[in-house]
């Protein structure tokens, strides 16, 4: 892989149906990464007719603004996805989460497209909160919180139990809006 190859353009913008064979591709090929913390959205994507109906729902789940789903995309393809969930209109709060093909981690991408997706909630959609909950043993997604502007809160003990596993404590991260 030449450097070019890693440090190519990319866009984040709203799945459309088109994007079910990357996206379904995407889930499948990065499924032993993706299962911890992926469970469901994963589950969603085992075929490709699954891909189109997740994208559908998550198309209208934008439409509700109870949810914005991003493919983060290059090349035509959904190489990752970015989620603002949890919307919290009374509180103006939202939750982030994200995920990336492994070829395309380490590269800076997840911090550029959580500082867009950030903006886009505090300016475009008001939000006064965003929370990132990571595992703390997730090295990567810390640095990408701190690098973001997001500060550690507390830990929620037993805070998510994986598939199989034992509880796990997670780790909350707020940034909070600043005019």
């Amino acid at each position: 892989m030449s450097d070019s190859f890693l440090n190519k353009p990319f866009i984040v913008e709203p799945l459309v149906t088109e994007d079910a064979s990357s996206l379904h591709r995407l889930m499948t090929s990065n499924k032993k990464d993706f299962q911890r913390f992926f469970p469901i959205t994963l589950s969603q994507n085992e075929t490709i007719e699954a891909s189109e109906k997740y994208i559908l729902s998550k198309s209208e789940a934008l439409r509700s603004k109870s949810e914005y789903t991003f493919g983060i995309k290059t090349d035509n393809a959904v190489v990752g996805l970015i989620i603002l969930k949890k919307v919290n209109w009374e509180l103006r709060r939202g939750e982030i989460a994200y995920c990336i093909d492994k070829i395309y981690q380490g590269k800076g991408w997840i911090t550029r497209v959580v500082k867009e997706i950030s903006a886009f909630a505090f300016t475009d959609l008001g939000l006064k909160t965003l929370e990132i909950i990571v595992y703390r043993e997730n090295k990567a997604s810390v640095r990408v919180a701190e690098k973001c502007g997001f500060e550690w809160k507390k830990t929620f003990l037993k805070g998510y139990t994986p598939r199989n596993e034992e509880p796990i404590d997670m780790e909350l991260y707020e940034r909070s809006y600043e005019k």
